[in-house]
């Protein structure tokens, strides 16, 4: 298995963290300016990704072979859901929602694809693809869910159904059922702006880890938290492939995918809806900084199953 382009996409992510340091250090990005880079990424940047990361070719012969994947990942979310609303029941509700998101939504969304393809070649990214479309859903109704407050279950429901993500997944999924074309003009400004959520993310994620710093980040609670999303979850997701004997290509996607560290869109959930956005920065860099270890680990108990 080759993990060059692994390495080389966690390596990346890091020096647009530490660009982000340095741009809040030396106050270029204010606290106003990282408010509006929270608002501009929430509202127009992670929906154009979302769309142009369903606006893609597929048939229903590619779901067919992709069934077993997708019932994984289906099962998965599910799982993962479980554990959110089971294992932190102790921890503040600021750091709480950001737990349950961040188990419910790791960074598969955007490491997901190049590192199936580079594991597995063509067949990896299109059972790569099959396996996102649960996360991305799942991420943007019930992961929303857990930043949203409100005694009235309808009013929750409101503004889940409002968000600006959710209405691009409704979209998203009416552009891929259909294969609607979209104009070229629009689908390329869709996709150019869909292309900055990285860069972006990353940036804003530096400018928090600048506040918060590094010294704080090993914690009880993020060691705990680290532990559940880089071993446990992949763990339970190989001994189920095992037991109901799942495809070996399968397998590997599924339990790779699933050791992916904590989502980055948990720090800019949390910044806009008011959590604890530095503690969410130091899952997220925690997750990622452990994820350079545990990955090759995952990819060699994997060559030993399909040895």
């Amino acid at each position: 298995m080759e993990l060059n382009g692994l390495l080389n996409l966690q390596a990346m992510m890091f020096l647009l963290i530490g660009a982000g340091v340095f741009l809040k250090k030396r106050n270029i990005i204010t606290p106003e300016g990282r408010g509006v880079l929270t608002d501009l990424i929430v509202d127009l940047i992670l929906p154009c990704n979302i769309i142009a990361a369903f606006y893609t070719s597929f048939d229903r012969e590619m779901l067919v072979a992709g069934l077993q994947i997708l019932i994984v990942s289906v099962v998965l979310q599910l799982f993962c859901m479980l554990i959110g609303g089971l294992c932190y029941q102790r921890v503040p509700r600021s750091q709480r929602m950001i737990l349950q998101y961040g188990t419910v939504c790791s960074n598969a969304g955007f490491l997901g694809n190049p590192v199936a393809e580079g594991l597995y070649g063509s067949l990896g990214l299109l059972y790569a693809s099959i396996y996102l479309i649960p996360q991305r859903i799942v991420m943007w109704s019930a992961g929303i869910s857990y930043f949203t407050e409100s005694p009235d279950k309808r009013e929750v429901a409101k503004k889940v159904l409002k968000h600006p993500c959710i209405v691009a997944v409704e979209i998203g999924i009416v552009l891929m059922a259909t294969q609607l074309p979209l104009p070229v003009f629009l689908e390329k400004a869709i996709r150019s702006l869909g292309s900055c959520t990285t860069a972006i993310t990353m940036l804003f994620i530096g400018t928090v880890l600048a506040d918060a710093g590094f010294h704080q980040m090993v914690t009880k609670t993020t060691v705990i938290y680290s532990f559940i999303r880089l071993v446990f979850i992949p763990a339970a997701v190989l001994a189920g492939c095992v037991l109901f004997h799942v495809d070996s290509v399968v397998m590997g996607i599924s339990v790779v995918l699933a050791a992916m560290p904590a989502g980055s869109t948990t720090a800019i959930l949390a910044s806009k809806y008011h959590g604890d956005e530095k503690f969410a920065t130091q899952c997220v860099v925690l997750t990622t900084l452990l994820s350079v270890g545990v990955l090759p680990l995952w990819c060699m108990v994997l060559n030993g199953f399909s040895s």
